[in-house]
């Protein structure tokens, strides 16, 4: 599994915006929340698909008050 985890691609706030289908206001505002996890690199944002899709299988994304996604 670390050989997989390591041939992930990063990716960015947009383009895990286009894969949850939600606006990338929508990120953001998980973001502040820290509720989604993600990775700060410089001052950009960035994610692994893997966590984030673990994430809304736990239903990570449900559990933030007042998305209107």
């Amino acid at each position: 599994m670390e050989v997989q985890d390591a041939a992930e691609q990063w990716v960015s706030v947009e383009q895990v915006a286009q894969h949850l289908n939600v606006t990338a206001f929508t990120i953001y505002k998980w973001l502040e929340r820290k509720t989604m996890p993600a990775h700060k690199v410089g001052r950009l944002w960035r994610f692994k698909i893997s966590e984030i899709d673990e994430w809304v299988r736990s239903g990570g994304s449900s559990n933030v008050e007042g998305h209107n996604e």
